[in-house]
């Protein structure tokens, strides 16, 4: 008789971790570079159709793209009672008032500026994230922290803004709210415990989202009244399918996958992209607080990272790094 070798039980729990977090880290960087490009792009479009009936088209658009895949693919599933707790949460933070409150402010503040103001969302996730979700601050996120917030101190720069402008002012004080609006959001996310796939999940949290927005678009807006163009038609399309379909589930999928302020810190490529996209399609030229916020974003994205990548390969080899 034989005497084969007994199989060594498989963490099946760590692997699913392991792949979630891999998948987060491949999925980051495309969602930084679509939303950047974004910012110039919704900014155009701003111009040819209300606020929030852009928001209502793009989220209604994007509903319907991903139910349409989720059908195609035999992964429709309807949301659960444990789920209904972050359902509710992102139709209503993400959807119903993040976007009006950025198209608001987009209005009336340059592209690049409007995507840093609006990225100040470590300022509101790391208390939250050390406070409810028990996250540590080692050395290297308290200096990419530093870096990050530093940077976005740079760019939002009090004495830069015109104060004799009430539009001005007005705008940049919703684009700080809806910074504030989705750090809860990710707050929310990271500590959810899960049914369905945020992918499954997504577009019901649309659906519901477009709910709130359609009757406080028609109150305030009426019937749409657009300027249909291929500039302002391109932008819906970019917008429905891949602004949001693609980068709310991509969102999703990262702030669940990895901790709250690594993502929070790591979105800040996104105004980086902005401030860049902005210059080349809109021609607004960065000045001198611009550059070195970019610089300290940058270097602040890169140090949070590589602290998070050292505790998964600690955490998979069963050590612990010190500080």
């Amino acid at each position: 008789m034989v005497n084969r070798p007994v199989p060594v039980p498989v963490d099946t729990a760590a692997e699913d971790a392991s792949r979630s977090r891999a998948r987060a880290y491949a999925l980051l960087p495309i969602v930084v570079l679509l939303w950047g490009a974004n910012w110039p792009a919704v900014k155009a479009g701003l111009a040819y159709i209300p606020p929030l009936w852009f928001a209502t088209l793009r989220t209604a658009i994007g509903a319907a793209c991903l139910f349409a895949f989720l059908a195609l693919t035999g992964r429709l599933a309807r949301p659960t009672r444990r789920d209904l707790p972050i359902l509710v949460s992102v139709a209503l933070l993400q959807v119903a008032l993040f976007q009006p409150l950025t198209n608001f402010g987009l209005r009336h503040v340059a592209a690049g500026r409007a995507a840093v103001l609006v990225y100040t969302t470590p300022l509101w996730v790391t208390p939250g994230a050390v406070l409810l979700l028990g996250e540590r601050l080692t050395p290297l996120k308290v200096a990419g922290l530093a870096c990050g917030l530093g940077g976005v101190a740079m760019l939002f720069n009090p004495l830069a803004l015109d104060w004799s402008k009430s539009d001005v002012v007005l705008g940049s004080l919703q684009l700080i709210g809806a910074s504030m609006v989705w750090g809860l959001a990710i707050l929310h996310i990271r500590a959810h415990r899960w049914h369905l796939s945020p992918l499954q999940l997504t577009p019901w949290q649309l659906l519901l989202g477009l709910g709130f927005l359609l009757p406080v678009t028609l109150v305030f807006e009426g019937r749409l009244a657009a300027q249909w163009n291929p500039i302002s038609i391109g932008v819906v399309l970019y917008n429905g399918p891949i602004g949001t379909a693609f980068g709310y589930w991509a969102a999703t999928t990262i702030s669940r996958s990895l901790p709250a302020i690594t993502t929070s810190l790591s979105f800040l490529g996104v105004p980086a992209v902005g401030i860049l996209c902005s210059l080349l399609f809109l021609g607004e030229r960065p000045d001198a607080a611009l550059l070195g916020g970019f610089g300290l974003i940058l270097v602040g994205v890169t140090l949070v990272n590589v602290a998070d990548r050292r505790s998964a390969i600690d955490e998979a080899a069963g050590g612990i790094r010190p500080g």
